[in-house]
């Protein structure tokens, strides 16, 4: 592979042409990248399923068809996105001076994403920063190298100038340093809290912007006037789709004591119900979905985690619940691998949790949830926010006022409510929490800003102005000009402010005064 810097310095290059095209042809050429995409699809989940062990529903439901109609959204909202914007004036005493908000790339943008969803994550953030008019460096996961060389193919339909699209492979440690060091312009990073407190701290350095979504532990509050059967399953899929590793996954749940009971009841006859199967692909998909043998395997509840190591280390952390009392109150089947050692984990709910136990304070990256009763909105609103993560969270309730009234006290970037998980599917829906979950959006018009640099123009307007009254040179008049001006702004009572009159205008005459 080239050295960083030389791929930053060609980077930069075609980032200076790319950048003179008007919107609408970047445009023009990326929606070639979409239908080719679209094309691809199957391509793309073999690919993603055979690099993650994910199931073909999971690669489709949360990263294909996302991606899909993420596309034309940022395509179409990008031309209002950068278009510049005149800011309307705060006081009528500067009424000549036209403010207009003017917006730029930033230059050369990288992307470091994570295993988890490895298509669908950079790929929004690279249409973002393209169409904005940056050049993108993608570095993904070390275990993924195949869906950052799809995203590769799926860019070439758009013949973009040599070099303003690269993917890089190296290994996670170097990538960071390597990029910060070697000049990149801003940095988007998705992955654990710690890596990302590394990165900040080597920005820090060159004082280089960063955008981090770092992982979270997120809560699911569930209202004693749930619909019980929506709760059960919504949380199920939050929680353990994708094998639980998902960032923006269901881990903590707190349920109102009065339908506690109940609710756990249908959870556990609904969990061992999720049974265990791969959808590591053959020929094709669609063969593999319509043959009677492979159904039961393809259309299983439940997939297999990335790697033994994962796997591990989420046993580690559910057999720390369980030294300090929690209890396993629901487990699917934990399934097996044909090809030797198994990754599957059994989708597994705990109860009798304490603050002090993993599943509260950790990030548990696995098919792993916790469930507690409380005894009113405010006690769950507080055990929702005791948590050093702030990504998403969820309300559960027929009420849907006061589940919006629950969402405002909930300190997390996104709350969504009879449903979780999914708003990072939503092209037009902010991305990115508070807390150890990091800063900075992706998607939407939000995370579209934050492949831009925001520049005001202030543009002098009125005919004939030689100096403004405040300059030099300096004098007893421009004293009491300036006194009058403050008086007439926002002097007590409009006697004082009427006196002001004649002092401001002999001030603002100074203005054409060419000798003074």
């Amino acid at each position: 592979m080239e050295n960083i810097k030389d791929i930053i310095e060609k980077s930069r290059r075609a980032q200076a042409e790319w950048a003179l095209l008007p919107y609408k042809q970047r445009a023009g050429r990326l929606k070639n990248a979409y239908r080719a995409m679209a094309a691809m699809k199957e391509e793309i989940a073999q690919t993603i399923c055979r690099e993650t062990s994910k199931l073909a529903i999971d690669a489709l439901a949360a990263e294909i068809i996302p991606a899909i109609m993420a596309f034309p959204y940022y395509i179409k909202a990008g031309r209002r996105i950068i278009k510049p914007r005149k800011i309307h004036g705060g006081n009528p005493l500067l009424f000549n001076k036209k403010s207009t908000l003017v917006y730029e790339p930033w230059g050369v943008t990288a992307i470091i994403t994570p295993w988890n969803y490895p298509f669908a994550i950079p790929l929004s953030e690279t249409v973002t920063a393209l169409l904005a008019g940056n050049s993108v460096i993608l570095k993904t996961a070390s275990v993924t190298p195949g869906c950052g060389r799809m995203i590769g193919a799926v860019m070439e339909a758009a013949d973009l100038p040599a070099g303003l699209f690269t993917v890089i492979e190296m290994p996670g440690a170097e990538a960071g340093p390597a990029l910060i060091n070697s000049g990149v312009d801003k940095l988007f990073f998705t992955g654990s809290a710690k890596t990302g407190k590394e990165l900040m701290s080597l920005a820090a350095a060159r004082l280089l912007p960063l955008c981090l979504e770092l992982g979270g532990a997120d809560a699911a509050i569930v209202r004693c006037d749930a619909d019980i059967d929506r709760a059960v399953w919504g949380i199920i899929w939050a929680g353990f789709s994708n094998a639980g590793q998902s960032c923006g996954g269901v881990q903590r749940v707190f349920v109102r004591r009065e339908i506690y009971e109940e609710f756990l009841a249908k959870l556990k006859q609904c969990v061992e119900t999720l049974e265990p199967g791969s959808s590591i692909p053959g020929d094709s998909f669609v063969n593999r979905a319509n043959s009677a043998v492979s159904q039961q395997n393809f259309f299983a509840g439940l997939g297999p985690m990335i790697s033994l190591k994962q796997k591990e280390e989420v046993k580690n952390q559910v057999n720390q619940c369980l030294a300090l009392g929690a209890k396993i109150a629901a487990q699917s089947r934990e399934g097996s691998n044909p090809e030797g050692s198994s990754l599957f984990y059994p989708a597994t709910v705990l109860t009798d949790i304490k603050a002090s136990m993993p599943v509260m304070n950790e990030e548990i990256f696995g098919p792993v949830i916790g469930v507690m009763p409380v005894d009113g909105d405010s006690e769950a609103v507080a055990a929702a926010n005791n948590s050093s993560y702030g990504l998403t969270a969820s309300v559960w309730s027929r009420d849907r006022g006061a589940a919006k009234k629950m969402a405002a006290k909930i300190n997390t970037g996104a709350v969504t409510i009879n449903d979780h998980l999914m708003s990072h599917g939503l092209a037009q829906t902010p991305w990115g929490g508070f807390g150890e979950s990091g800063f900075g959006k992706t998607h939407g018009e939000a995370g579209f800003r934050e492949m831009l640099r925001t520049k005001v123009v202030v543009d002098e307007t009125l005919p004939g102005a030689v100096r403004d009254p405040w300059w030099q040179p300096y004098s007893p008049e421009v004293y009491s000009g300036l006194n009058a001006l403050g008086d007439f702004a926002g002097g007590p009572g409009i006697i004082k402010r009427i006196r002001a009159v004649p002092g401001l205008v002999k001030f603002f005459l100074r203005t054409w005064k060419k000798d003074i």
